[in-house]
């Protein structure tokens, strides 16, 4: 790993040991953050619950039963949980992530809810372990932001999408220009963002067409979006 993401890595190892949403990745109070949200009405329970999102992927992805899922960065499972009774049990997800804390802790969950159409793999969002044209829709929550390589990830994202399949992603992105910083901000959500036109050239670059990047909370820094595409 690089500095980046070993530092990302330990960042959310111990955030899931310690099973706080204290350092979310949230840019303000009207953020869109997950905490708290994301589970109403859904009748989850969850072993030790933790969501450091900054949008609500689930509702933008617009799922329906039998829809294949994949989470990338799917942290402690609350968004592919909530994916898993979306599609129902003709449906599946998979999440993906590369700590293995967190994979435990999803694990934990997925095992406290009873929901068995979810899957937890290790692995990086630059390289997903899953074949191509196996997923309806891609779903992020606050994640891509971390990646040094947000090309490959949203490449990696069009190569498992079925054709007609959909992207939906809540993630940060940055107003003006980030200044220099050390491998332990990237963690914050903050100095990884891109710009909004950055990030449509590379979902452009990756082959989605029906782009949409559309602006909700801000620091004046950064601000959420919530990103939708889809593969031709």
């Amino acid at each position: 790993m690089s500095q980046i993401q070993e530092a990302v890595r330990k960042h959310y190892a111990a955030a899931a040991t310690q099973a706080s949403s204290t350092d979310s990745c949230c840019a303000g109070d009207d953020c869109g953050c997950t905490c708290g949200q994301v589970l109403e009405g859904t009748e989850i329970e969850l072993a030790m619950p933790l969501s450091l999102g900054c949008g609500l992927p689930v509702k933008l992805a617009d799922l329906h039963p039998g829809d294949v899922v994949v989470d990338l960065g799917s942290g402690a499972g609350l968004d592919a949980l909530v994916s898993a009774r979306a599609v129902g049990d003709t449906g599946h997800v998979y999440g993906v992530d590369m700590t293995d804390e967190m994979l435990a802790l999803a694990e934990a969950n997925r095992s406290k809810s009873g929901i068995a159409n979810v899957s937890f793999l290790k692995g990086r969002i630059e390289q997903v372990p899953l074949p191509p044209a196996s997923a309806d829709v891609v779903i992020s929550n606050c994640v891509i932001n971390l990646s040094e390589d947000k090309g490959a990830v949203l490449r990696e994202a069009f190569r498992v999408l079925k054709p007609g399949g959909r992207l939906a992603v809540a993630d940060m992105v940055a107003l003006r220009e980030m200044p220099a910083v050390e491998p332990e901000s990237w963690a914050a959500c903050v100095a990884g963002a891109i710009a909004p036109d950055a990030y449509r050239e590379l979902l452009e670059g990756a082959g989605f067409t029906e782009i949409s990047i559309d602006l909700g909370g801000s620091d004046g820094l950064v601000a959420s979006a919530n990103v939708k595409a889809r593969k031709p």
